[in-house]
């Protein structure tokens, strides 16, 4: 069994080559698919924006249930999907877990796709 690198596995400055540079090594296909799996549910990328789109760019998982309208564990897998694949920061205050958006992880999945980078 093969394990799939995370984002959190590489420096925060750490980057995949663009697509239209060059090939892509496998570490960094593998790192770039789980950033894309991860965004590419409609529940998961509904979240980042909600998250992105809170004035202090930081949400608790209590204030995400309802706009989404699932229950507090079906977010929580979602957002530890979100987690694990260096797209978001989970900070725990108390009984509550609060969300946000890692500098640089959604920048760094567009300059993939970006050309003449």
């Amino acid at each position: 069994m093969t394990t799939v690198p995370t984002a959190r596995d590489a420096a925060p400055e750490a980057c995949c080559t663009p697509l239209t540079s060059e090939a892509l090594s496998v570490e960094d296909a593998q790192r770039f698919a789980q950033l894309l799996k991860a965004v590419a549910e409609p529940t998961r990328l509904r979240l980042v924006s909600l998250i992105a789109a809170q004035d202090n760019k930081e949400a608790c998982v209590c204030d995400l249930t309802e706009p989404v309208g699932l229950g507090q564990p079906t977010v929580s897998h979602h957002l530890k999907i979100l987690v694990d694949a260096g797209i978001l920061h989970r900070e725990k205050r108390g009984v509550w877990a609060y969300y946000s958006i890692v500098p640089g992880a959604l920048e760094r999945a567009a300059a993939v796709l970006s050309p003449g980078r």
